[in-house]
């Protein structure tokens, strides 16, 4: 598949693997799209799975609506379940980066029956997130989510600057030169940056749709380095799983862990759903390293 709709919104996709294999969605983060996972791909593929990578609400051209309850949470999880009708997929293994490990940490929570394992990439558990809020360096971390959500300023800011400037910014966070001008470029596109930062200015509308206990084999993956989580959130992200839990600390890695460590994610994705699959038919039948 290359789209799917949902509510009048069309949604480009990137379909990789075998028809048949275990089916992994993979949801990436701001201000990137699919292509974050270009390198994960076909680790994943060549062990015969099905990867599902969404440019997701806001990045696809044909998928940014307007007003901000638009990017509200459930929203952005609904796309996800519309994408899993859509490929006549009852149960995926769920991969989400940045953003895309909000949205991911949310659809394991709310709707464990669709989601067969879960691995998120940097981003805590949003409760522990909270806490470190209040006990850690992360609330001076999370200090930029503040100007995001101002009407228009950012917008003028950066456009302003033109591509230079999101991709000096981007690349002084740790992204790499192409991926921080490809991800720029997007964003100039029209309605691209306002559409982005609408996940931002949604956050007042997602007050009490939050993960709750995730209760799915998952598993989470840091960079020490990272600049935008604090150490206290990612170590306490623990305490709300349930289900069996891997996490892995990479010493010197930092925030773009797609980009930047895909054998890391790929193992780690292997393994956790490899293990999943066993648990539910008792055979080894999920994807072997």
């Amino acid at each position: 598949m290359r789209s799917y709709r949902r509510d009048g919104l069309r949604f480009d996709v990137r379909d990789h693997g075998p028809n048949d294999g275990p089916v992994v969605v993979c949801l990436h983060g701001f201000p990137q799209d699919s292509t974050s996972y270009d390198e994960v791909v076909p680790l994943l593929t060549d062990q015969g799975m099905r990867v599902l990578a969404p440019d997701q609400r806001g990045y696809s051209p044909g998928a940014r609506p307007p007003g901000r309850p638009a990017y509200a949470l459930r929203e952005l999880v609904a796309d996800v379940l519309a994408l899993l009708d859509e490929a006549g997929v009852e149960r995926a293994h769920v991969v989400g980066h940045d953003w895309g490990g909000a949205v991911a940490w949310a659809a394991a929570g709310r709707h464990p029956d669709r989601v067969s394992s879960l691995v998120v990439l940097s981003t805590p558990h949003p409760g522990a997130l909270q806490a470190a809020t209040l006990r850690s360096s992360q609330a001076a971390r999370s200090a930029y989510m503040a100007v995001f959500q101002l009407p228009w300023l950012p917008e003028t800011v950066a456009l302003a600057g033109g591509a230079h400037l999101l991709r000096s910014s981007l690349q002084a966070s740790g992204l790499p030169g192409p991926r921080a001008r490809h991800y720029a470029a997007r964003m100039l596109e029209p309605g691209a940056l306002s559409a982005a930062l609408g996940w931002y200015r949604a956050l007042p509308f997602s007050r009490g749709y939050g993960a709750g206990r995730i209760r799915v084999p998952t598993g989470y993956l840091w960079g020490g380095r990272d600049p935008f989580f604090a150490p206290a959130a990612a170590r306490g992200t623990a305490a709300f799983v349930t289900a069996p839990f891997t996490a892995r600390e990479l010493a010197d890695a930092g925030h773009w862990l797609p980009e930047t460590r895909p054998v890391d994610v790929a193992e780690l994705v292997l393994e956790v759903a490899g293990a999943a699959d066993r648990d539910e038919t008792g055979n080894p039948t999920g994807p072997q390293r």
